[in-house]
């Protein structure tokens, strides 16, 4: 698989995360206290795609490292609110659960493209 097939797919899967967890956020109820996991779980998980396609635009290999870092950080938050739904929900637990392993799923891709862009970095 070429790289531009490689990119166009977490591309893909980045806006079809965001997507999920909007689905997944919608169903949840109302209050206060849900409300504040489900406006960081939406900006977060949102933040990874808008982020990812940031860094395809890098103006250098600094910058492409930089923006795949924020897309590592996003990811990783939206796991963390994911792990708070597993704790306070009764149900829906297995989409959560599913959404997470996606999330976790995009962290090791993305690590894997920062090494791997370090590593061409230091070769020059």
């Amino acid at each position: 698989m070429d790289n531009k097939k490689k990119m166009k797919d977490i591309k893909s899967r980045t806006k079809e995360f965001a997507v999920n967890c909007w689905k997944f956020c919608s169903k949840i109820p109302h209050s206060r206290e849900y409300n504040a996991y489900v406006n960081q779980l939406l900006r977060s998980s949102s933040s990874v795609g808008a982020n990812y396609r940031a860094a395809q635009r890098a103006k250098s290999t600094a910058d492409f490292i930089n923006k795949l870092k924020i897309v590592e950080e996003e990811a990783d938050e939206s796991m963390y609110f994911l792990e708070l739904f597993i704790e306070i929900l009764d149900k829906d637990i297995q989409e959560v659960k599913l959404l997470h392993s996606e999330a976790n799923e995009i962290v090791s891709i993305v690590v894997a493209s920062i090494n791997t862009a370090k590593r061409n970095q230091q070769e020059r």
